[in-house]
């Protein structure tokens, strides 16, 4: 039979997707001889199996609970309920990924009317007791019987306006009994009537709440934004409560072993005397540096120094470790893998393979290759002058500029629009997360380093700015202030989280530079990857982006993006309208020098390496107006009796428009279908590039190895006869010069047919090069930007399809196109270079399907060449 319960005792580290991290952690941590609480652990399994049950627990599960509870009573020597020696329980979340924040914990579980007297008398403090108390009937009343948390803030706030008390702790004992007594009567009337007194009925239903969290709406959230799967379920935590609330010699705590914004080995983290460990991560108070704990309780402090740098060797990672001291004496209450930004990531990894704790190969494994994205992040330009409106904690690092909004909602709306936003709260909650996820960055009036604002926003590369000092926020007037200055809704700041500084309106910012620790662990990326990684470049500067990010030459040059300028534009209509061959070879001979100079400025960034040009591929139409544009123009100078040159002019420009209107004019006239019918335009590009390549072999007497490729070919007789026009042409040009210089053609692989035919196709190409962004469109038949404004979202919302087919790529179907693809090109060509140049080349988990397939190289936008990079080298070590 299955087992859904486990005793503290019976788990460790690897049994992590049973327990969870913080169950799994706790067990291993009781195994080291680390003092923690006892516990039970219901596993994930039974989480998961409730779920597929509509709600419905396993039969056993609940026996399985009971007697648990029950042996924990007994090693513990107290009972749940019990009007002596009462038993305190936490109930927790722990998920096997860390999910900081997003489901759902509580406390105290166990103190009523009956119990509360002997939980203060066995403390000898009735005030902690009645803390205990208010905390609890606020927290469950919230997670389990759903009534909303202002019930509760709204009467505390009330309550500490009555009595002139600036914090929580400056309530008195009868205060806190007055605060229970209101918080028991808001309930009621919540609920219409009392909810059950019986701890073991409220254990039950806790254990199911935090069941039903690992669903709620900012935890779906989270797990979509860090890739975690809905398939793997929450464990539930058992604890027996310690108590931080005891008095000053009791304290409660979140530490990480090293500094998670930076990486650097130091100590980083705050503690709060007289407080519940929600009290830190919650931001209610703005708790104090761990330093600073030395002095208030020495020998906690030291027992917890060398937890920690016990729990860091062992894991040899860095932990996230919280902490509660009661009377003095440490209890550690969850060690799991640190969040950390990328830079601090790079600098851990990098030092802890100095350090002998860690190989190079275990480095790579512990940096997200799309987390690498963070250290691209710009920063405040250096030479700023203009003085800071205020300064906060440097919650998590890079520099942010939006218009101030309140609402994670509106910050989730706006932000998906493409408007920059900065997220304003007191304090962010789990269920911001869809805000922050959308915002530039985050500004908050409390909270500290390790609050939930600063976790999320460090996990997602997004600037934060924490606990201004004197920051009042109005939400009924849309504005905070701060030393007498209004910042309205709608008015533009600046945050450079790095520093925690605050600065009012629009600062320059400039590129993130990319320091030694990046240097070298991309070194040791390189060392491992096979895949060889290139940029999809159009212009000069691109191209010496993507060489100064590493990139070994370009994938793809989309030769149509130079005449996207209005200064090209002329020329391209004069070639469009020609109306004789003599017209247009007039018309691409003006074109060709524009061309030349293009390409000169490409091939000087990237000589020595190879360069992939696509000849000219998008329909003719996209270079003139619209049909109605140009319809309503000719029109309105009919109706006006407009310059009759003017008007003939424009007449003969929508009789060309109208000959080149297609329905569908992405499966129209394009790529190599418009070589076909206009030979003399590949001529003209082909003759460019090699002039081009023969220009900077003169001038720096290296240049790049030149490939050509020829889009859109489905037919064999198709890329037969525009090899021919290429390579009639090229040689030409290097005869005329009187030159040798190496070449190759090949074509793209961007249809279903064309994969199919791959064998076919090959006789005739020197490489393939796979277009995966049309050839997703083309196999699973869909229009990228209608299904993406459309149905594609709701798609992944619903778990029709796991993400966007066109972020990752389709395994199953596109995916195997390229296998087809690949091994019939290769059967006829073995030395068949191929190469991916959609935008799957620069996404991780696309990568590894390349590395599977045993492509030759990758090529991606410049800025996520490093991201690639990684991404190689990983797919080799999980591929081992």
């Amino acid at each position: 039979m299955t087992q859904y319960v486990y005793d503290l005792a019976d788990g460790n580290a690897s049994m992590k997707p049973l327990l969870g991290g913080k169950g799994a952690g706790l067990a291993e941590m009781a195994s080291l001889g680390v003092p923690v609480p006892d516990a039970f652990t219901v596993t994930t399994q039974a989480c998961v199996e409730t779920m597929n049950r509509g709600g419905e627990w396993p039969e056993s599960l609940w026996g399985e609970v009971t007697e648990a509870l029950a042996r924990l009573e007994e090693r513990t020597g107290r009972k749940l309920g019990a009007t002596e020696k009462p038993l305190l329980l936490s109930v927790r979340s722990g998920a096997v990924q860390s999910m900081p924040g997003m489901m759902d914990t509580i406390l105290n579980l166990g103190v009523s009317d009956e119990t509360v007297d002997a939980l203060g008398r066995e403390a000898g403090n009735e005030r902690f007791a009645w803390d205990s108390y208010r905390r609890f009937i606020s927290m469950y009343g919230e997670v389990v019987e759903g009534i909303a948390s202002h019930v509760f803030e709204d009467a505390l706030a009330a309550l500490k306006l009555e009595k002139g008390a600036e914090q929580d702790t400056d309530l008195t004992t009868e205060d806190l009994k007055e605060l229970v007594a209101r918080y028991k009567k808001l309930a009621s009337d919540e609920l219409g009537g009392e909810w059950s007194s019986d701890p073991v009925e409220q254990l039950r239903r806790a254990i199911d709440a935090v069941f039903k969290s690992w669903l709620n709406p900012r935890a779906e959230v989270y797990r979509k934004a860090n890739n975690i799967s809905a398939d793997l379920g929450t464990a539930v935590n058992v604890q027996q409560m310690v108590f931080g609330n005891r008095g000053e010699t009791s304290a409660t705590g979140v530490l990480f072993t090293r500094n998670p914004s930076t990486g650097v080995k130091e100590l980083y983290g705050e503690f709060l005397t007289n407080a519940q460990g929600e009290d830190v991560v919650a931001g209610i108070r703005t708790p104090r540096p761990l330093a600073e704990m030395e002095q208030v309780l020495p020998e906690a402090y030291a027992a917890l120094l060398d937890t920690m740098n016990k729990m860091e060797q062992h894991y040899r990672d860095m932990q996230d470790m919280e902490f509660t001291i009661e009377n003095g004496e440490l209890f550690m209450l969850q060690t799991r893998t640190g969040k950390r930004t990328a830079a601090a990531a790079i600098k851990t990894a990098s030092d802890m393979v100095a350090e002998g704790l860690i190989t190079k190969e275990e480095a790579l494994q512990r940096i997200e290759p799309a987390q690498l994205d963070q250290l691209l992040h710009p920063t405040i330009d250096p030479n700023n002058t203009v003085t800071a409106l205020a300064t906060g904690l440097p919650a998590s690092p890079g520099a942010a500029v939006g218009t101030v909004v309140f609402s994670a909602d509106e910050a989730a709306e706006r932000g998906e629009n493409g408007e920059k936003v900065v997220l304003v709260r007191f304090e962010t909650t789990p269920d911001d997360i869809h805000g922050v996820l959308q915002a530039q960055g985050v500004l908050t009036s409390h909270g500290g380093m390790t609050s939930h604002a600063a976790v999320v926003a460090r996990g997602f590369g997004k600037p934060c700015v924490a606990g201004v000092p004197g920051l009042r926020i109005d939400l009924e007037n849309q504005q905070f202030t701060i030393d007498g200055t209004v910042v309205k809704h709608g008015d533009t700041v600046t945050l450079d989280g790095g520093t925690g500084e605050v600065f009012l309106g629009a600062l320059a910012l400039v590129p993130a530079q990319i320091n030694d620790d990046f240097s070298n662990v991309v070194s040791w990326a390189d060392e491992v990857r096979q895949l060889g990684v290139r940029a999809n470049a159009d212009n000069g500067p691109d191209a010496a982006k993507a060489r100064e990010l590493g990139a070994e030459g370009i994938g793809l040059c989309r030769t149509e993006h130079m005449f996207m300028a209005a200064d090209r534009l002329p020329a391209m209509h004069k070639m469009i309208l020609a109306e004789t061959d003599e017209e247009r070879a007039d018309a691409l001979a003006e074109i060709l020098p524009m061309q030349q100079a293009d390409f000169e400025a490409i091939f000087t960034e990237m000589k020595g390496l190879p360069v992939n040009v696509r000849l000219l591929d998008p329909p003719l139409h996209e270079f003139l107006p619209s049909l109605v544009d140009q319809s309503l123009l000719v029109q309105k100078l009919e109706l006006t009796g407009g310059d009759p040159a003017e008007l003939a002019a424009e007449r003969k420009t929508l009789a060309q428009v109208k000959r080149l209107h297609e329905q569908n004019p992405m499966l129209g006239t394009r790529g190599c279908r418009l070589a076909m019918l206009y030979p003399e335009i590949p001529e003209m590009q082909a003759r460019a590039i090699i002039r081009a390549a023969l220009a900077v072999l003169e001038r720096e007497g290296e240049t790049v190895e030149v490939e050509i490729m020829i889009p859109l070919v489905a037919l064999q007789a198709e890329i037969k006869i525009q090899r021919e026009i290429v390579v009639d042409a090229v040689e030409d040009e290097l005869e005329l010069a009187g030159k040798e210089l190496p070449y190759t053609v090949g074509t793209m692989i961007e249809l279903p047919r064309a994969a199919l035919v791959a064998d076919q196709i090959a006789k005739y190409a020197d490489f393939f090069s796979f277009g995966t962004n049309d050839l997703t469109q083309t196999g699973i038949g869909i229009s990228r930007d209608d299904a993406e404004n459309g149905f594609l979202g709701h798609y992944v919302d619903d778990g029709v399809i796991k993400s966007n087919p066109f972020a990752t790529i389709d395994v199953d179907g596109v995916g195997e196109l390229v296998r087809i693809g690949v091994e019939k090109g290769r059967a006829v060509k073995p030395e068949l270079k191929l190469g991916v140049c959609g935008e799957h080349g620069g996404d991780p988990a696309s990568i590894e399907l390349f590395q599977k397939l045993g492509l030759d190289y990758v090529s991606c936008s410049p800025f996520r060449v490093p991201i690639a990079r990684f991404a190689a080298a990983r797919a080799v070590l999980n591929q081992r």
